[in-house]
């Protein structure tokens, strides 16, 4: 087969031919639906078919919101199905044993209990009108599907937390998380030294430069936000105390909202 003749080829000519036709400010959905068409058409993964275009996210997104949240509904519903078709696509060349792992993908979004977990994403969209944050929920919902976790009580603080944190905000819990993660993951953490330990790993934290002194009314806004989604835990208060000598301690529900920010369907 010529270079020139291969299905992917002769898909991108006819797009370059379809992208001089089509309005400005057309649908990111239309063409995440025809990469994902020619992508079938590869002769190694011919007998995989993208299954989350075919759902009508979109429509879903719309039918569970008000027309006032419009714009917003159709943003979360293109970047969820941009989100599922990437960890389609990340599952067909990752995973060994791809064909089992894309059958129980499909059933799961295909569910009643996926549409409850959207609806939850739908609700919280009237919270923003920034793309980076619904974002994130996109990216969340998607990784929960990737962690077989679509549970609407697991969801609703995590999309709070989406759509009012700042990135300052995140930012500082992926430091966090990165000084704390191996703390929390150790098996029959014993709690009785726990906030030993963590007084430990913060003060390795602190010493590590992580954090900028002359910044610290600043991480003090972002410390308090993220403290009341429930991700980190202040251990003591000291008025009169500069930046890193307060105590923080990563929560496990942190942790998992971090993760769930991450590339779609990235290793943890």
């Amino acid at each position: 087969m010529a270079i020139n003749d291969h299905p992917v080829a002769v898909f991108n000519k006819q797009l370059e031919k379809d992208e001089l036709l089509k309005p400005v400010g057309a649908s990111l959905i239309e063409s995440a639906g025809r990469l994902a068409g020619a992508a079938t058409q590869v002769p190694a993964l011919s007998i995989f078919e993208p299954v989350s275009k075919t759902l009508g996210i979109v429509s879903k997104c719309l039918s569970l919101g008000v027309p006032t949240v419009e714009e917003n509904l159709k943003l979360l519903g293109e970047l969820v199905e941009d989100s599922l078709l990437k960890l389609e696509e990340r599952i067909i060349v990752v995973r060994e044993e791809a064909h089992a792992e894309l059958e129980r993908f499909r059933a799961t979004i295909k569910s009643e209990a996926f549409t409850d977990y959207l609806a939850i994403a739908v609700l919280h969209t009237q919270r923003t009108k920034q793309k980076s944050r619904l974002e994130r929920m996109a990216r969340i919902l998607a990784n929960g599907v990737a962690a077989n976790d679509v549970e609407p009580e697991n969801l609703d603080d995590m999309m709070r937390a989406a759509a009012e944190l700042k990135d300052a905000d995140v930012l500082l819990l992926g430091r966090i998380c990165d000084s704390q993660r191996s703390l929390l993951k150790q098996r029959g953490l014993n709690p009785t030294n726990w906030f030993g330990q963590v007084q430990s790993y913060w003060n390795d934290f602190v010493n590590s430069g992580a954090l900028d002194a002359s910044k610290h009314l600043v991480y003090r806004s972002s410390f308090s936000r993220l403290e009341s989604h429930g991700l980190i835990q202040k251990f003591r208060e000291i008025s009169t105390a500069s930046v890193g000598f307060e105590h923080y301690a990563l929560l496990e529900e942190g942790l998992r909202f971090y993760e769930r920010l991450q590339e779609i369907g990235s290793p943890k």
